[in-house]
């Protein structure tokens, strides 16, 4: 990280903690293995993967068989959805989610249509939430899946993900939930989320890039993306990442750990600077839900501002921040996320988010909240405003 800027993207990535990187580097040089060797140094690569395993398994309360490694979030979501409904096809093709789902979510139920499943996209509401309500209601007689975000990438709303689940448990309808933007700021526990499915990616809780892990609950069926070998029970062929394995352990460990104290400081942060930026910028206007919001999401809105050009104002000021998903930057489409919830496109257009991590300072959110202002203010006048 270049130690002069300041970075407000930690809902993009988050950088790879010392402690992290110093558990991984063995595993590049001297304990390089092939997990599936029969030899000395294949089986200690193999028991580094199978503690990683447990802990993983333990912070999200699960057991360790229950625990499958990929390489992100969006293989994880790929293989609960897509895996999921080609197991169950025989059972019926009908499948729910948001229409504020990440792109992994969403594109894979397109897919999914043009094999012939039928998936509703339901509504939420003006902060983002979706009721278990009209979950309920979208149940068919041939409804096989459930996929429903716990916290929402772009504004940070908080879905009842619990109350979503449990409905599909009462009806027999397997719950999968993307919680890759929860670890480390909520608790995720697949029994009190009552969930069959979740999707993790290390990058977002201090991990390496390119791994990530799927919880599968015991007895759920799943069909395979990648055919191969037989690792990861046959479900996710090809030789595992151990070094990125062990560096999720690790990570999402000390962010279980740290999750409450880390929490509430940058939640306090995050109020701060939210304050100070609504007082200084009229019209300004903060999305998402203004309570049931991700600790460390600040997604604004400033009409009569094109959000690229503040982003690019703010980048030369030494501010990182993002206009959304990290994973829709290069589109020039309108956030999904933000038409879903009905914003008015000058709000859209002059959107931006900040998210704040284990790293940021008072001092980061100080200068933030100093040069924003500025920045909004002489963006406006030089469109007349």
């Amino acid at each position: 990280m270049m130690m002069d800027r300041i970075y407000l993207d930690y809902a993009a990535t988050a950088p790879v903690l010392p402690e992290v990187l110093e558990a991984m580097i063995p595993f590049f040089v001297s304990c390089y293995g092939n997990p599936s060797g029969i030899h000395g140094t294949g089986r200690e690569a193999r028991k580094a993967v199978e503690q990683a395993r447990r802990e993983t398994a333990e912070v999200l309360g699960a057991e360790s068989r229950e625990i499958l490694f990929t390489s992100g979030g969006s293989e994880s979501d790929n293989l609960a959805i897509q895996g999921t409904a080609h197991a169950l096809r025989e059972k019926g093709k009908h499948l729910i989610t948001s229409r504020i789902e990440h792109p992994a979510v969403l594109n894979t139920c397109r897919r999914l249509e043009e094999e012939g499943f039928r998936v509703t996209y339901l509504a939420p509401d003006r902060t983002g939430r979706i009721s278990p309500e009209s979950v309920r209601e979208a149940m068919e007689p041939d409804t096989i899946l459930v996929s429903i975000m716990t916290a929402n990438n772009e504004i940070g709303t908080i879905q009842p993900a619990a109350e979503i689940g449990a409905v599909c448990r009462e009806k027999g309808i397997l719950f999968h939930t993307d919680a890759v933007q929860a670890v480390g700021l909520l608790p995720v526990r697949a029994d009190r989320l009552n969930a069959d499915l979740i999707s993790l990616s290390a990058h977002k809780f201090h991990g390496p890039k390119g791994v990530g892990a799927l919880y599968v609950r015991k007895g759920t069926r799943l069909d395979a993306l990648i055919c191969g070998g037989s690792q990861e029970r046959g479900l996710r062929a090809g030789t595992e990442n151990v070094p990125g394995i062990v560096g999720l352990g690790k990570a999402i460990r000390i962010a279980e750990a740290e999750r409450e104290e880390n929490a509430g400081r940058i939640r306090e942060l995050r109020d701060t600077l939210e304050k100070r930026i609504l007082q200084a910028v009229p019209d300004a206007a903060v999305n998402g839900d203004p309570e049931l919001r991700l600790p460390n999401n600040c997604h604004l809105s400033f009409p009569g501002v094109e959000s690229e050009a503040l982003l690019l104002r703010l980048d030369l000021a030494g501010i990182a921040a993002s206009g959304g998903s990290a994973c829709t930057s290069g589109s020039t489409e309108p956030s999904h996320v933000l038409k879903a919830i009905g914003l008015e496109d000058e709000y859209i257009r002059g959107s931006i988010r900040l998210t704040l991590g284990r790293e940021t300072t008072r001092e980061d959110t100080e200068k933030t909240a100093q040069v924003l202002p500025e920045i909004v203010r002489d963006l406006r006048s030089m469109r007349g405003l």
